[in-house]
Formats: C-alpha cells, sequence, structure tokens
C-alpha cells in the first residue's frame, strides 16, 4: 500500500503560516542617525518643530509687497539685504529687500520676484539705497515657502516599524534627532550542507576532484541576510554526517535569532537536516507549489527559528527572496512585507504551462518590455545575474509574447 504525498503548498499559504509565526524583536537600541540606514524604526519620530520653521524665499531675488505696485516697471528703493541665516526688519510700501533662497520673507512683504524679472536701476550709494525696477506684476505668495508646509508641529514624520531609507534619515535631522531608537539587528546563524561543496580559494578550478562544485550559496545568501540588516555568523559548511549536522544546530542555537541553512532538506539518505532539527526542536517540511524552489523547511531549534533552503543555487535564491526575507523583515517589525509587483509586456513566449507557480528570471529592455533568459534551470545561476526581475507567473499559465504578466524587480527582493 502507498502512502500519498500531501499536495504542494501554495506560496501565499506558506508564507502567511511563516508570518503568523513571527514575533517581532522586542530589544531596542539608540544609533547615531549617521548610521541607521536600513534600520527598522522602534518607535514613531515625532516633530518638535515645523518645517520650514518661518516663510522664506524659494529663489533669489526681491521680497516685496503686491500691494505697493501699480504695474510692471514700478522702481523700488532697496533697502535691506537678507541672506538665509539671517532675519530682515519691516518693508514699507515703496521698497523691497534683497533676498536668497532660504532667507526668512521679512514682514510686509508677500511676494518674491526672481532676479531674473527685476533690473537693478541704481547700485546703492554711500547714502543712498540701491533701486530696482519690477519688470513683471507679482502675485501674492509667489516664490514663498510657507512656515510647516513640509512638517508641521507634532506631526509623526516617521512611523514606528518603518525601514529606515537615507531620505528618512535627512527627514530625521530635519526635525533635529541626531539619534534614533531602532530595532535590535537580527543574529542569524549560515551554514551550508554538502560534501560534494568547496570554497573558493581552497582548490584550484583545474584540481576540483569529480562531483565537488564551488559553494556559491554561502555568498549571496551572506550577502543578502546583511542587505537585510542581520548580524551573520557564517559557519562554513557542515559535512553530510547526523552527529556534525546537530553539533552544528546545537552551537547555533544558543545564540541567533534564526538558523539558515541550503541544501540538505529534501528526504534522502544525506539528507540529515531534517532528523537533526526533530531532534533538537520540531520541523515543518513544507513542499511548496513554486518553480524553482519546492522543497522548504521551517521550525525551531531551541529558541532559534530555523529556516531550511534547497541547494541549488537559483532555488535557494529565489525562496530566500520571497520567504526569508519578509520573514526577516516581519521580525525586525516591518508590517509590509510585500514587493512592488508592476504589469510588464513579455518580449518572449512561454509555451510550457508549469503545475506550479513559475518566476521567470527576465530582465527589462530598451523597448519597456521584459526578456526571458533562455536557461531557467533551477542551476543555472547566471538568470539571476543577468535578470534584474522576476515574472510571476500563475500556476498553469503559458505566456505569448505581448501578454501583460507581473514583475518584480530584484532590486525591490534584495534590499
Amino acid at each position: 500500500m502507498t502512502t500519498s504525498r500531501p499536495p504542494l503548498l501554495p506560496l501565499d499559504d506558506a508564507l502567511a503560516r511563516l508570518l503568523a509565526s513571527v514575533t517581532p524583536l522586542a530589544q531596542v537600541q539608540a544609533v547615531s542617525t549617521f548610521d541607521a540606514d536600513g534600520r527598522v524604526l522602534a518607535q514613531d519620530v515625532v516633530s518638535g518643530l515645523q518645517v520650514p520653521p518661518q516663510d522664506n524665499s524659494s529663489m533669489d531675488g526681491y521680497a516685496l509687497a503686491c500691494s505697493g505696485l501699480t504695474g510692471a516697471g514700478a522702481v523700488l528703493a532697496v533697502t535691506q539685504r537678507i541672506a538665509a541665516g539671517s532675519s530682515g526688519q519691516p518693508l514699507r510700501l515703496g521698497e523691497a529687500a534683497r533676498i536668497f533662497t532660504g532667507a526668512p520673507i521679512p514682514p510686509g512683504a508677500d511676494a518674491v520676484v526672481m532676479q531674473e524679472d527685476c533690473t537693478v536701476v541704481s547700485e546703492a550709494a554711500p547714502d543712498q539705497p540701491a533701486r530696482v525696477r519690477v519688470d513683471v506684476v507679482p502675485q501674492a505668495g509667489q516664490w514663498i515657502r510657507r512656515a510647516g508646509e513640509d512638517v508641521t508641529r507634532s506631526a509623526v514624520v516617521l512611523p514606528r516599524g518603518m525601514r529606515l531609507s537615507p531620505a528618512g534619515l535627512g527627514m530625521a535631522a530635519a526635525v533635529g534627532l541626531d539619534a534614533l531608537q531602532v530595532v535590535r539587528r537580527p543574529r542569524v546563524a549560515l551554514f551550508s550542507t554538502g560534501d560534494e561543496l568547496v570554497m573558493p580559494g581552497e582548490v584550484a578550478p583545474a584540481d576540483m576532484r569529480p562531483g565537488a562544485i564551488y559553494n556559491s550559496n554561502r555568498f549571496f545568501l551572506r550577502a543578502m541576510l546583511q542587505r537585510l540588516g542581520c548580524t551573520v555568523s557564517d559557519l562554513g559548511i557542515v559535512p553530510d554526517r547526523r552527529d556534525a549536522t546537530v553539533d552544528a544546530l546545537r552551537d547555533a542555537s544558543r545564540e541567533h535569532d534564526l538558523i539558515l541553512t541550503s541544501g540538505g532538506v529534501s528526504v534522502g539518505e544525506e539528507d540529515h537536516i531534517r532528523p537533526a532539527v526533530q531532534s533538537l526542536g520540531g520541523l515543518d517540511l513544507w513542499q511548496i507549489a513554486i518553480k524553482p524552489g519546492k522543497p522548504f523547511a521551517y521550525g525551531h531549534v531551541g529558541e532559534a527559528r530555523f529556516i531550511g533552503l534547497p541547494g541549488n543555487p537559483v532555488s535557494s535564491f529565489v525562496t530566500f527572496a520571497l520567504l526569508v526575507r519578509p520573514f526577516l523583515l516581519r521580525l525586525q517589525g516591518v508590517v509590509d512585507v510585500a514587493p512592488v509587483t508592476v504589469s510588464a509586456r513579455a518580449d518572449f513566449d512561454w509555451p510550457r504551462a508549469d503545475r506550479r507557480r513559475e518566476f521567470l528570471r527576465v530582465r527589462r529592455n530598451a523597448q519597456g518590455g521584459l526578456d526571458l533568459f533562455p536557461n531557467q534551470s533551477s542551476g543555472v545561476l547566471t538568470s539571476a545575474v543577468w535578470g534584474d526581475g522576476l515574472v510571476d507567473n500563475p500556476p498553469g499559465q503559458t505566456v505569448a509574447r505581448g501578454d501583460t504578466v507581473r514583475f518584480i524587480a530584484l532590486s525591490d527582493l534584495l534590499s
């Protein structure tokens, strides 16, 4: 009597289960705003002031009162000069202030005329002000940036759970914060399994033994973890032995939030991850309905979470992007962890529908469409280097040239 295999788990269901299991990290630390790029805010950033703090000029020119002009060509006395960082005196009708970008608008002025629309009639003499002709009819409010038009006092300018970007750091600085409260970095232990794996530099390509391959997964997984703000403990390559796998997992569980492995998550005789994790904690082995990347393991070893990725490099790359990335972002308190999906035109044919949801490696072209890498095998890492995105192709779906498909940029998945 044969036992039927459970059905493949849809990706959305797998992701929902994964995210439902996450308890965000509670530890918070203060870091310099200079050093907070990519970190996740642990509390709202609330502005204690308005930005800009007062009305100011958005142009180099002349500040004046519109009511003092009867039409184009009026000549005004230039009674003061106001630069950014200084303040002016009240203006009277018939007067103008020479003003520069960012300088406060003086009392009595309600417009700025840019210098290109003015003509200096006379330079300032020792006992007389300069005079300027206004060659246009200004409108009240023109070229004035109003106080608080960017930020009002007490406004939440950066919300808790936001992953900080360079623009976010600038916003924090704009409201006067030199340090920010952020969630501590996730601690991740990373190792690969497989006696076939060799590290670059250990053996020259010409001297590789039959069946050996260089460990590429270790390099891109480590880089992807670091881009997500993790502190990575690289435990190297673990031999294909049960005892070695158990020892590596036990050691990694002591001071890490997540143990991430690649390879050994299937059910073969040399795949020791499953029984090793089960002996130390618990494991769910999911067969996910995606291509590439069907085998995926999730569980725990002691207090540490465990995720096991497939060994094929593109499978490992794609499953990390689609499942591990949102897991780690949610662990840091990020709420919106979904990548941006946009519609794009396929400039290729894909006549072979698959029962699994496919993630095809593609590249945007100069015509605004998508080109397909010719070899979509899960072992061809070249496709991920060449491509700049993935087509999210539904199960059973063929693609004909000109069809609209769902595109996810790798820049969204790798940051």
